[in-house]
């Protein structure tokens, strides 16, 4: 289920005609509803690198109300292609984290509800999954990526338990680890904040993927891609995230740069951006109680200014 679909569409304001890239396709549910406005004479570009959202889009491309290709690959590699053939789109979007699609394929080890072999892997043809994490990383390592990419309180506890687990059996299995991380949580802390695995699990899902890295290239390679006057936005599920986000499109927003101390701006810098959303949007309660999973998702979005000429390269000005 399309999270925040209505407001994503309301800031990207798409007319007939344009281009659109949706660097994550997933079961999509944007791009349908995004398709319908762009008409056909627009372009929907569809990128992700999972197989089950390439087939996904093979189902709905002939539905589609508008042209419409489909990228294997990761967000940040997809847009250096797009790059590399100068496609100069009018918005680009971004639903970060996983898809309601992948976590309900159990096979895949996303979820820490059910047994599943421990992959994590949004593209099976990559070497690195969550079972190799656990089975070989070292206790210092370990601990780090559950504390920085999972924010866990209890990361040296759970690491250390890991190990310990790991030198009797083999940990191959989803609920062999929660079972695991569970053992090394005190029960305190077992009954609050939602279940005990989440943010391992969150961790060793981010560290998989490559996420945090895999965002933080390809937010400006889609800001140069962007028309002037296009739009950039972005959905994130968790703070992580949702700070790189901001702290991108903010910058993208700031005007002089001077040290405060200096009485005049003698650096020259202006804004290359218009923040849409002075603060994240979030979702309704009436969107949460259709669908829960939508509870934690925050939406950013900024307009890209006209060049240092004034000129809006035939687009008007957001």
């Amino acid at each position: 289920m399309a999270v925040l679909a209505g407001e994503l569409i309301e800031l990207l304001a798409p007319r007939p005609g344009q281009t659109a890239v949706d660097c994550t396709f997933g079961g999509g549910g944007h791009a349908r509803l995004l398709a319908a406005r762009l008409g056909p004479a627009g372009t929907l570009i569809a990128v992700d690198r999972d197989p089950l959202a390439e087939r996904r889009f093979e189902e709905l491309a002939a539905e589609l109300p508008c042209r419409a290709r489909f990228i294997r690959g990761s967000y940040a590699e997809a847009l250096a292609l797009l790059a590399e053939e100068r496609v100069r789109p009018d918005m680009i979007y971004f639903d970060l984290g996983m898809s309601s699609m992948q976590v309900d394929t159990r096979v895949r080890g996303f979820s820490y509800s059910y047994d599943a072999p421990l992959d994590m892997r949004m593209d099976p043809r990559q070497e690195l999954s969550a079972r190799e994490i656990v089975a070989e990383w070292e206790e210092r390592r370990l601990a780090r990526a559950l504390r920085e990419l999972g924010e866990e309180r209890h990361a040296g506890a759970i690491a250390r338990a890991i190990v310990r687990a790991r030198a009797n059996t083999p940990i191959e299995t989803t609920l062999q680890l929660v079972e695991v991380i569970n053992g090394a949580i005190p029960a305190p802390a077992r009954f609050g904040g939602g279940h005990p695995a989440k943010r391992t699990f969150q961790a060793l899902r981010i560290a998989v993927n490559d996420e945090l890295d895999q965002l933080e290239l390809a937010l400006p390679r889609a800001w140069a891609l962007l028309r002037a006057g296009g739009r950039l936005a972005a959905i994130s599920f968790h703070s992580l995230e949702d700070r790189r986000v901001k702290r991108f499109l903010a910058g993208r927003a700031r005007g002089c740069i001077c040290p405060p101390e200096l009485p005049v701006c003698v650096c020259g810098h202006t804004p290359e951006a218009t923040l849409l959303t002075r603060r994240a949007l979030r979702p309704s309660a009436a969107e949460i109680e259709r669908n829960p999973r939508a509870a934690s998702a925050r939406l950013r979005a900024a307009a890209k200014l006209p060049d240092s000429a004034g000129h809006l390269q035939g687009e008007r000005a957001a």
